[in-house]
């Protein structure tokens, strides 16, 4: 009796206690947990702060102590907050729960890809320059990333130590910009420039862009880059020399070839020269730069592999509205050709028997690319340049386009009736 008595109170016991644990237990599954990233973009780059934070739902006051699961592994950190500078090893699943008296459930899972961060691509609009042309900069390829970042514009001045640049701030982007792109009013010289964008705070920066060229033709007083032989478009074979002369004691010439790579072609020096190998000779745009800056005209010289194909001969240097330009076509050997086709903007403008097209007063819409056909093969294209004609000079110089033909019609008229005159006396 007293024995069954006993067991009765010690099952009571038992089942009171079960009965107690069970209520804690469901007391502590009514909580609602989740995993809280921030910041909360898709994608975190290596080198960003991130705050992972376990949250419980209407935890009120109470002590509670945490532990987290990543993948495949977990880790006993008692705190509602795990604080770290990300790396790709980082990127996993991740789940939290809470203990107070009993577990709460395990949170959802939350996804974290780490990555390296990206490297925008910088491009710019024109990429020649008319005198007092504005240039647009865009900074592209964030691709499916949310709002937040702010951009950075940088000038690319020359190191006289190396080959590479070091970069300066535009004016009004000390703070950045919310848009991906920036104007840049009135630029008249050849430059670079470089992009990069940050966001978060504290702020994380991608990589810098690959500097984007824009160039000028004009000649300038500082400097002026020439080329021998004196012509944008050279056959594969030849060697051609390209020299810098300005104030500046110390020059270099840089190159842009249409690969995307940009090098130097020669040293710092005086009078800095640069030879082009014949058997590494490349398409792309030359100019010369000093120390401080400053820059020279840039050329595009063109390559032409194949021999058996015509060679345009156009200025290499802008010409003057107004001014007289005459294009060739050649071969190898520098002959002019005959049954020539010439194109201006893939448009065909003429058909040339002696390999000649000549513009007796250039104008504005005679700038374009041109190119020359003969026999089936075309030419490369090559840019020409009219420089627009302003203030005293411009306005003397239509004086004299409208003068001269006048004057000249006037004088043959004077001399047909001086002529008149002695005939009938």
């Amino acid at each position: 009796m007293r024995h069954s008595l006993l067991c009765m109170l010690g099952f009571f016991c038992f089942k009171a206690t079960l009965t107690a644990d069970r209520t804690t237990t469901l007391a502590e599954a009514s909580h609602r947990v989740s995993v809280i990233l921030h910041p909360s973009w898709p994608q975190i780059y290596r080198g960003e702060t991130v705050i992972l934070r376990c949250q419980i739902q209407e935890a009120g006051g109470a002590q509670w102590t945490y532990e987290w699961k990543t993948t495949n592994r977990k880790s006993l950190i008692p705190r509602e907050y795990m604080n770290f500078s990300a790396t790709e090893a980082h990127s996993g699943e991740y789940s939290c729960r809470g203990k107070r008296e009993g577990f709460t459930p395990w949170s959802e899972v939350i996804k974290l890809i780490v990555s390296s961060p990206p490297q925008p691509v910088l491009s710019v609009s024109p990429s020649w320059l008319n005198p007092g042309a504005s240039v647009t900069l865009s900074c592209e390829s964030l691709e499916h990333q949310p709002a937040g970042w702010r951009f950075y514009w940088y000038k690319a001045v020359p190191k006289l130590i190396s080959s590479t640049y070091s970069l300066e701030l535009l004016p009004g982007s000390t703070n950045g910009t919310e848009q991906n792109s920036n104007t840049v009013h009135g630029p008249t010289l050849t430059a670079g420039f470089v992009c990069r964008a940050g966001r978060g705070e504290p702020e994380f920066y991608t990589y810098y862009s690959e500097p984007k060229f824009v160039w000028s033709a004009d000649p300038r007083p500082a400097a002026s880059l020439s080329v021998n032989p004196d012509r944008v478009q050279h056959f594969r074979s030849e060697s051609v020399s390209l020299s810098c002369e300005g104030n500046s004691t110390e020059w270099r010439v840089m190159k842009f070839i249409e690969t995307g790579k940009l090098s130097y072609c020669s040293i710092w020096g005086t009078g800095s020269t640069c030879t082009i190998d014949p058997h590494r000779h490349h398409s792309g745009v030359y100019w010369c730069e000093s120390q401080s800056g400053e820059t020279s005209n840039a050329i595009n010289i063109t390559v032409q592999n194949d021999d058996s194909a015509p060679l345009l001969l156009s200025p290499v240097h802008p010409v003057t509205e107004g001014d007289p330009v005459t294009l060739s076509c050649r071969d190898k050997e520098q002959q002019l050709l005959s049954n020539v086709f010439f194109y201006h903007n893939d448009k065909l403008l003429s058909h040339g028997s002696r390999g000649e097209l000549k513009i007796s007063a250039v104008s504005k819409s005679d700038e374009g690319f041109y190119k020359c056909q003969h026999s089936g093969k075309d030419s490369p294209r090559s840019w020409m340049s009219v420089r627009a004609v302003s203030g005293p000079v411009g306005s003397l110089r239509l004086v004299l386009l409208i003068v001269g033909p006048v004057s000249g019609i006037i004088l043959i008229i004077l001399l047909l009736s001086l002529w008149r005159c002695i005939r009938s006396a």
